[in-house]
């Protein structure tokens, strides 16, 4: 019976006999049912990249988006629902504003990442309240270097080279694995980005997306912003004329 989650699925601060919390598997459940994103960090700085699915024609173009700045610079990517996720979004920023306020200088990536995990726990522990359904990647620019984490729904936070959260997330980590982080930078990485996402996007299920990226680096001045328009076009057409190669190669095969 506790296996399948029955009678012990009604509140998120029940553990059941196998020592499962099964609001908090339902929430990790939501964030995979999401569109993928992925975040990489090399030698200069952070790059996001998002796959936002389209699920209506009637949408205005870069419209409901999930890659987010958090402070000048600090950005944070997101999978999972999006109402929960900006919610996360607004208390990232306003733990920035806080110690930014209290100590006059930018907060540290690693204790942003540790703010905002504390608080996605806390809705793990409760009854009245259930666990927010998305995962937040958050990458910075700061006296530290360049840092990136990852939090999920049960308030876990790690932190990463490279990651991948949503529908195609192990397929993007196998992609992710491919490339030496360490050597390239972020001018180079946005084309691998872009790279991956068409690559894991899955055309059958879900045949219109719009790719999003952003990135944190030298090159940015340290701020977190979109990248550029020109940039953006290139690692788009580099994206799909990947793709398109994949898909000859496939055809040769066979």
């Amino acid at each position: 019976m506790s296996s399948i989650g029955t009678g012990y699925d009604l509140s998120a601060s029940q553990f059941s006999p196998d020592g499962r919390v099964f609001q908090v598997e339902y929430a990790h459940k939501a964030v995979e049912n999401s569109g993928t994103a992925i975040g990489l960090r090399c030698k200069d700085g952070v790059v996001f990249a998002v796959e936002k699915i389209i699920t209506s024609k009637l949408h205005e173009p870069g419209a409901n988006k999930r890659i987010f700045t958090v402070d000048t610079h600090a950005g944070m990517a997101c999978a999972g629902l999006l109402a929960d996720a900006r919610a996360i979004v607004e208390v990232g920023r306003i733990e920035a504003s806080n110690y930014r306020a209290s100590y006059g200088v930018p907060i540290p990536c690693k204790l942003l990442a540790e703010r905002v995990s504390t608080y996605l726990h806390a809705y793990t522990l409760y009854s009245a309240v259930r666990p927010y359904g998305c995962s937040v990647m958050i990458g910075a620019y700061d006296q530290e270097g360049v840092q990136l984490y990852v939090a999920d729904p049960s308030g876990a936070c790690n932190g990463y080279f490279g990651c991948a959260v949503g529908k195609a997330k192990q397929n993007a980590k196998t992609e992710i694995e491919k490339l030496k982080l360490k050597d390239l930078k972020c001018r180079e990485l946005v084309k691998e980005a872009a790279k991956i996402i068409y690559l894991v996007h899955d055309e059958v299920k879900d045949r219109h997306f719009e790719l999003e990226l952003s990135w944190v680096c030298e090159e940015s001045g340290g701020r977190h912003q979109l990248v550029p328009k020109e940039i953006f076009e290139e690692a788009e057409r580099h994206a799909k004329a990947a793709l398109e190669e994949d898909s000859s190669d496939e055809d040769e095969d066979m």
